[in-house]
């Protein structure tokens, strides 16, 4: 809180002023969050000073495939990935209206109980975009999350996710050089080499890049207490075919979507899930013994398969491929079809989907070419 405060000082964010006529403040309070490294341990403490009355934030937001592409690519290249938090929680930039918060909890003036904080600065504002293009760097044209650097022969390359960022690079100097500046210029922590990001462990070597989530799975499987349930060797068994089960036992609607929900995180690196999980999620608003049944073997598969996850080879080429599949009216319910895609870059697996389509298809190859679409979408 004191850093917090401190950095507040020191970027002038606000004036003490006596509060202006019929002036109702912004109540502040203190939010506070330990960032864990992968093994569980706690690298850093964070104090962030927020207003009760927000309503919108804005914040740089990367597409998992996104990230996915980036960690691809760097192992195609073998370029490092790198990565950097932000001390004081982004850069401040000017604001027009006038507005009036009260003063930290905590961090009364003893002069000046009575005085309320003017901002001149955003408390949390993201101005590291008109920073990055000011110093030569190229914003991505669809990822508007990455930024391109060019110098003589050297490429860098940054990817912003809200208070993070990960940087690789073909010259060890102009990483070098970006991670000094950004640190000199900013509050920011350089934490070495990418290891843990977004819940995703990396495992980087000259061979390739290794992502996968086995901590997450080991921490779901022991908050739905199913470590020591009996391991399966597939996630769903063949002759399953769910449907509402209208007449079956209703079950806890809100564990039941807890499990879907940390379920739909962990398709992040296991594709090999997704279908199922998506099958499953469809039946969160009335969920029944049987899809819980359903939900409970996808626990029992990742008990056996907790270490699985995605392989992002060296050397492998950076062509673009696609492939797709769909059924026809495999939902019992509504006789929908489901899109199944996959999109590589190379050798490496960095997007996937299988979705229900939004439309009953009349035939096999409406079918197909609905999933064609959502495929040639995902490619551009």
């Amino acid at each position: 809180m004191h850093e917090e405060v401190e950095n507040f000082e020191r970027n002038h964010i606000w004036d003490l002023v006596e509060p202006p006529p019929n002036c109702c403040p912004i109540g502040t309070k203190w939010v506070f969050k330990n960032k864990q490294g992968e093994n569980g341990m706690v690298v850093r403490n964070k104090a962030r000073l927020e207003g009760i009355d927000y309503e919108e934030t804005f914040a740089l937001v990367a597409r998992l495939e996104a990230i996915r592409i980036l960690l691809a690519f760097a192992a195609s290249k073998g370029f490092k990935l790198q990565q950097m938090d932000v001390k004081s929680a982004f850069l401040n930039g000017f604001i027009e209206e006038e507005v009036y918060v009260r003063q930290p909890p905590g961090f009364e003036s003893a002069k000046f109980r009575d005085r309320v904080c003017k901002l001149r600065k955003a408390l949390y504002g993201l101005k590291l975009k008109s920073f990055l293009l000011k110093s030569g760097f190229v914003m991505g044209s669809v990822d508007k999350n990455l930024f391109l650097l060019s110098r003589g022969g050297d490429t860098l390359i940054v990817q912003i996710y809200v208070d993070d960022i990960i940087f690789c690079g073909s010259s060890h100097a102009l990483v070098s050089s970006f991670a000094e500046q950004m640190s000199r210029e900013f509050e920011m922590s350089l934490m070495g080499e990418l290891q843990f990001f977004l819940g995703l462990q990396i495992n980087q070597s000259p061979e390739g890049t290794f992502v996968h989530q086995a901590k997450y799975t080991r921490d779901i499987l022991k908050k739905f207490d199913m470590g020591d349930s009996k391991p399966m060797t597939t996630p769903m068994s063949t002759n399953t075919a769910l449907d509402a089960d209208e007449d079956g036992e209703a079950v806890d609607q809100k564990e039941f979507r807890g499990m879907i929900g940390s379920l739909l995180y962990l398709t992040a690196t296991r594709p090999d899930i997704q279908f199922v999980v998506c099958l499953c999620a469809r039946y969160q608003a009335s969920p029944s013994t049987s899809h819980r049944q359903a939900v409970k073997r996808i626990f029992r598969y990742l008990k056996f398969t907790h270490e699985l996850g995605l392989w992002y080879s060296s050397g492998s080429s950076l062509s673009l491929r696609g492939f797709f599949d769909a059924d026809h009216a495999g939902c019992r319910i509504d006789r929908k079809s489901t899109s199944g895609t996959c999109q590589l870059l190379g050798t490496s697996l960095v997007s996937w989907s299988s979705r229900k389509q939004d439309s009953v298809a009349l035939s096999t190859t409406e079918a197909e070419y609905v999933a064609a679409a959502s495929c040639c979408s995902q490619l551009l």
